[in-house]
């Protein structure tokens, strides 16, 4: 079994608890990569620096980071010195042998920059034409399976290259779900501090377990914050052929495998529309 993990980045993830259980499936002879996110240590470095972080509201409601070229060093500082660091080591100190690796690592992750993003600003439609982020476009899976086939787990995470333009911010539930799709991981698990898709982020109650057939364009529509984000990424993978993408609860015991037992949201194929069924099946 070939499985993506990946760790969110906010406040309250427990990534004990998640890297316990990579290292208990590595060490039972499945393949993992993980992928993670660093919102909050991205945040708190900023503060420390003097640096206010910014964000932009795109015209669908979905909220991302705006990334000049002083975010994009201070992101780069997070996720590769601190966010990465620290989760090779708990790995190591678990005997798995963890490589970290960023998108610029032997082109990992190649993308194109963004040319104009629509945001809206003061109630109004702007156009940010200086925002350092992007889409990735490929995928070095070779040296990921090389890794694999060697017995490491990789841990990944943005910044991406792009060979035009150096470095770029990319999302990372969508680089997850780029990576599951490029390797053909059987399982995307996208981990945060909720207990997945909520109708109501203040009602744990109103968890989606199951997003029924074609219903993921209808969630979309109702979801807020970063959960959008995750069901884009979830999209993304299932239409290119990912057969399961579950987003659950990083902070109940052993995470991982209460995901892949069904605790959580689960996605699967049929919850595309028929449009995008019917493109995946050409």
């Amino acid at each position: 079994m070939l499985l993506v993990v990946k760790i969110g980045g906010t406040i309250g993830v427990d990534r004990d608890a998640i890297c316990t259980d990579v290292a208990d499936l590595v060490k039972n002879g499945e393949k993992v990569v993980v992928v993670h996110g660093g919102s909050a240590e991205i945040d708190a470095l900023s503060t420390q620096l003097g640096y206010t972080p910014r964000f932009l509201t795109s015209t669908t409601g979905v909220r991302s980071r705006y990334t000049d070229a002083t975010t994009l060093d201070i992101l780069t500082m997070a996720m590769v010195g601190r966010v990465k660091t620290t989760i090779v080591t708990l790995l190591q100190q678990m005997k798995i042998n963890a490589v970290g690796l960023s998108g610029f690592d032997g082109a990992l992750l190649q993308a194109k920059r963004k040319p104009a993003i629509k945001a809206i600003i003061d109630d109004r439609i702007h156009i940010v034409r200086d925002d350092l982020t992007g889409r990735i476009q490929q995928v070095n899976t070779h040296l990921l399976q090389l890794l694999l086939d060697g017995g490491y787990a990789p841990v990944v995470s943005p910044p991406a290259f792009d060979p035009a333009e150096g470095l770029l911010n990319v999302d990372a539930d969508r680089t997850a779900a780029a990576i599951a799709s490029a390797l053909g991981a059987e399982h995307l698990i996208m981990l945060s501090n909720v207990p997945g898709v909520l109708r109501d982020p203040a009602d744990p109650g109103s968890l989606v377990t199951n997003v029924p057939p074609g219903g993921i364009d209808e969630c979309l529509e109702w979801a807020k914050g970063r959960m959008k984000l995750k069901l884009i990424a979830a999209r993304e993978a299932l239409a290119n052929g990912v057969p399961s993408v579950i987003v659950g609860d990083s902070r109940l015991a052993r995470p991982v495998y209460q995901a892949l037992a069904g605790e959580g949201t689960t996605l699967r194929p049929d919850a595309l529309s028929k449009q995008e069924q019917t493109s995946q099946e050409r």
